[in-house]
């Protein structure tokens, strides 16, 4: 007897949509809040058809006040409802910078474990998409240094799909990433057995994946940069040079140390490697942490590859400034020459 599969190819766009749809039909707690979230289906259409299966009590189309928003989804998460947040743009965030580091990250902690805020704060992020000002910023490393908040990003169609539905049914108040630049790349979607339950997660929301295993040299990266990564790895496969590692991070705050350590012990050499600027930046967390707990196992100091120290640049200049496989691959040879 043949058996139907259950794998599917699917882009990173709707599989976060898939996601905040599974959610919704398991949890009628579940709401959408956000500019253009309803009728539009969001500006890049990630929660498309949304409303129109879930009403407009459940998907909610806000007016364009990021603060109201965020203050708005406070109440409601105290109330027992778990609103997940859109802000339009990574960098239409800050209007709301107080209300999540004031009121989002702290209320846990201020009622003494008495009131949880369990919400999502969506916000795609990153450059690459010929964008105007504001439009294009990495910005997560304010929030991965704010505690309270727990902060992740997906790199492809699974943990779209997976880490969604996660971050909704956690307790915790969880800024989500998306990588803009890479909502319409295709992945596969593999529901198992079970159809796609939340057991069925093939990693917990905290955990780092490596993506790429290797023995000289770990790249620790996330989100958009961990197909820049993997082609750095591919394209030295391909010429027999050295054997690069790929570690998906997927979670910033907290990280996962272990598989952090265990990567960078095996090899000796690591890269931290973001689109953000490198100046007080995750990148910066990684090679701190890197050199404090892995200091006996390096063959090189850990290097940093990622956006320069100036405000992102207009379109078309941003090519220049996000690292792309050369840089990748440069640093690699520095490491490997010490």
């Amino acid at each position: 007897m043949s058996t139907q599969s259950t794998a599917t190819r699917m882009t990173i766009a709707k599989a976060l949509n898939a996601g905040m749809r599974a959610a919704m039909e398991r949890d009628p707690k579940v709401v959408l809040m956000g500019e253009d979230v309803g009728k539009l289906g969001g500006v890049f259409r990630i929660t498309e058809g949304l409303q129109k299966d879930f009403g407009e009590d459940r998907v909610v189309d806000t007016p364009l006040a990021e603060s109201g928003i965020m203050g708005a989804a406070v109440g409601m998460a105290l109330r027992g409802y778990r609103p997940v947040v859109e802000i339009q743009f990574d960098g239409f965030v800050y209007p709301a910078f107080d209300q999540i580091v004031s009121q989002v990250a702290k209320m846990h902690n201020r009622s003494q474990g008495a009131l949880k805020v369990p919400m999502v704060i969506r916000i795609p992020y990153g450059g690459g998409i010929g964008a105007v000002e504001h439009h294009s910023e990495s910005n997560e490393s304010y929030f991965a240094h704010t505690a309270g908040l727990r902060v992740v990003t997906c790199s492809g169609t699974e943990d779209a799909y997976w880490m969604m539905q996660q971050a909704i049914a956690s307790d915790d108040p969880v800024v989500f990433y998306e990588p803009k630049r890479r909502y319409h790349e295709r992945g596969v979607l593999d529901l198992g057995d079970g159809g796609g339950s939340l057991e069925d997660a093939p990693h917990a929301l905290e955990d780092a994946v490596v993506r790429v295993e290797g023995s000289d040299v770990t790249v620790l990266t996330y989100g958009p940069m961990v197909k820049v990564a993997h082609a750095a790895a591919q394209a030295a496969e391909l010429e027999d040079g050295p054997s690069i590692e790929v570690v998906d991070l997927r979670s910033l705050s907290p990280l996962d140390v272990d598989v952090i350590e265990e990567s960078v012990r095996k090899t000796g050499r690591c890269i931290a490697l973001s689109e953000a600027q490198t100046f007080a930046s995750i990148t910066s967390e990684l090679a701190a942490h890197v050199q404090e707990h892995c200091f006996y196992h390096l063959e090189a100091p850990v290097l940093r590859v990622g956006g320069y120290n100036i405000p992102y640049p207009p379109s078309r200049h941003e090519e220049v400034f996000l690292p792309d496989l050369d840089r990748v691959l440069h640093a690699v040879e520095t490491l490997l020459a010490y």
